[in-house]
């Protein structure tokens, strides 16, 4: 990579408790799994972990509990090549857990229902990133997302939007944001939920296709509040990016099998991001992090599944036909 992106994320470390079935309890019933796994997650630091195994130079900044949990979630980061000089170990909160239910069904597409459990994530305070006054504009882009308190996301954009640093909210899980945040925002990122949630804009997908008239004017809504670019990710049917001159689609690259969709957004927003930050245009960045999340769902675990860069671009060559 000719140029080295230097991203800062401050988000969530969250540890995967994975049950595998194939059909999921009703309510009040009990059924026989097929498996259970565990694996190190965390929106932010899937994010922070793609975005390095894509060739980032990148800093995480987080709170986990000083618990086994927190161990390993660090040494997965510290592998990845991050920066964890910033982590902090809480003594007094475990470590967030993730209880994720994964439905397995020959001949269909895998479906997962996730339990949240934020733990140390939500001790995070805005002393703890305070530090980030001084450092904040040596970063190509700052990336938030919802797994942590709404006023260190706060604080943190405050930070990067002083010293003209482009800030990436991944909008996830579904939260209000005030107009305050909106407006400092360069690209926000929400799944279709999640953007019908900020704009009340439902926006409708099926096999047979998108919406995109409902897509246009969800993502007019948070472009009329400030933000600059919008990306809503669309699951199985691909993203879109919208901005004030261009509406760019992006099918899904529905090549693989689908193992584990868990970190297909985590994964192709730190390749977007990676990508925007290395000199890509919009259109090539959204194509390398739509390829990027494609190895991404073909296999199992959180960060396990995350791809290096000599995959992507291996991948994205032998389909240079369909490109």
């Amino acid at each position: 990579m000719e140029n080295k992106p230097k991203l800062l994320i401050v988000g969530s470390f969250i540890m995967d408790l994975i049950s595998t079935t194939g059909r999921l309890p009703n309510e009040g019933e009990t059924t026989i799994g097929i498996d259970f796994s565990t694996a190190p997650g965390g929106k932010g630091a899937n994010q922070a972990v793609q975005a390095a195994l894509l060739g980032a130079d990148v800093t995480m900044v987080g709170k986990v509990g000083k618990d086994i949990f927190g161990e390993m979630l660090i040494g997965s980061a510290g592998k990845a090549g991050i920066d964890i000089r910033h982590v902090i170990r809480d003594p007094n909160a475990p470590t967030g857990v993730g209880n994720i239910m994964l439905e397995l069904k020959e001949g269909q597409k895998s479906k997962n229902r996730i339990l949240l459990i934020p733990g140390a994530n939500m001790a995070l305070t805005t002393e703890d990133v305070e530090f980030l006054r001084d450092e904040i504009g040596n970063y190509d882009m700052v990336m938030l997302q919802l797994e942590i308190p709404m006023e260190v996301n706060e604080a943190v954009a405050d930070m990067a939007y002083e010293k003209n640093v482009p800030i990436m909210l991944n909008s996830a899980p579904s939260a209000p944001l005030s107009g305050s945040l909106l407006k400092k925002l360069t690209y926000i990122s929400p799944n279709e939920h999640e953007a019908a949630d900020l704009t009340g804009i439902k926006v409708n997908t099926s096999k047979s296709g998108v919406d995109t008239e409902a897509i246009k004017t969800a993502a007019e809504v948070l472009l009329k509040k400030g933000v600059k670019n919008v990306i809503i990710t669309l699951g199985s049917n691909g993203a879109a990016l919208i901005n004030a001159e261009k509406f760019i689609y992006q099918p899904c690259i529905d090549i693989v099998e689908v193992k584990d969709p868990t970190a297909a957004g985590d994964s192709f927003i730190g390749a977007f991001c990676t990508a925007i930050c290395s000199d890509m245009v919009e259109e090539e960045a959204i194509l390398f992090a739509s390829y990027t999340a494609t190895i991404t769902v073909s296999r199992m675990g959180a960060q396990p599944s995350l791809p290096f860069r000599a995959e992507v671009l291996a991948l994205m060559e032998a389909h240079k036909n369909n490109l």
